[in-house]
């Protein structure tokens, strides 16, 4: 009988073929799931998967995508809505893809996580919570990198990137059945890189610094005890979520090493759980 769990993909930001590499994994051990959860960039690839898209699709798309369309450079966007892009390029491309899907319309129950920065607690959108909501809206919620994309409001809420939530708020029982949840999160080295910076305005270089070094600092956090048994960490190298730049080799190099890695532990850790 095939054994059921809940993977949660937590974070990435641009890092998408670590996540199907991953998937295409547990597939392949012949997991089985109704229920997923994303956070941040992995919240994208939860969602084609919820919407019934194959992982052979999923990867074709991450190759060809280049991510610098969504990268904003805009002092005055930063300034009025507090972001360098307000994320509405990100969120038609999404809605369009996902051809408008609200919750309610996906195959799988799909939960994505965003943090409401007034509270610092987590907002859910899933099919029993919000179920007409479009699923590009709360992606864009989640992917909301502090100082990259601008905060958005959804009813009292003022939201930004999932992925700054404590562990306890992704470690819960997802399917109400008690099934048991595997967190992938993406680790990314430091690492020295000179950033060429505009001879008139060096602080868009500065910015883009800054926020790379928090997202890297927030992925090299370290895993409770509590949470160590389902959790496991997939080291991206020098690859950053904020890496707008990849090649199309980096993007296989990440499939790669999802996929190994999920092979690797994963049984592993499933060997514990199901005991």
């Amino acid at each position: 009988m095939p054994k059921e769990i809940v993977p949660i993909l937590s974070g990435g930001g641009t890092r998408l073929s670590c996540y199907i590499g991953i998937l295409e994994a547990l597939q392949q051990q012949g997991l089985t799931f109704r229920h997923i959860v994303g956070v941040s960039g992995g919240s994208i690839v939860a969602a084609l998967f919820a919407a019934g898209w194959n992982l052979q699709q999923m990867h074709e798309l991450a190759l060809k995508t280049d991510f610098k369309q969504f990268r904003g450079l805009s002092i005055t966007k930063l300034v009025r809505l507090g972001g360098l892009s307000d994320g509405n390029a990100f969120e038609t491309w999404l809605d369009k893809i996902l051809e408008g899907r609200r919750f309610v319309d996906l195959q799988l129950d799909l939960h994505v996580l965003a943090t409401d920065i007034q509270g610092g607690g987590p907002v859910i959108f899933n099919r029993q919570l919000t179920p007409d909501v479009k699923v590009s809206q709360a992606i864009r919620f989640s992917m909301s990198i502090p100082l990259f994309f601008s905060f958005k409001r959804f009813k009292h809420h003022v939201m930004t990137d999932g992925v700054i939530l404590s562990e306890d708020a992704l470690h819960r029982d997802w399917s109400g059945q008690g099934l048991p949840v595997v967190c992938f999160r993406l680790k990314s080295e430091a690492s020295y890189k000179p950033i060429a910076t505009s001879r008139y305005f060096p602080v868009l270089s500065y910015i883009y610094m800054l926020i790379q070094t928090f997202m890297n600092a927030i992925s090299r956090e370290y895993v409770h005890a509590e949470y160590w048994h389902n959790t496991i960490v997939v080291n991206t190298g020098v690859i950053s979520s904020v890496n707008f730049d990849m090649t199309l080799q980096q993007k296989q190099w990440l499939y790669d090493i999802g996929y190994q890695t999920a092979n690797d532990i994963v049984p592993v850790k499933l060997a514990e759980l199901f005991t």
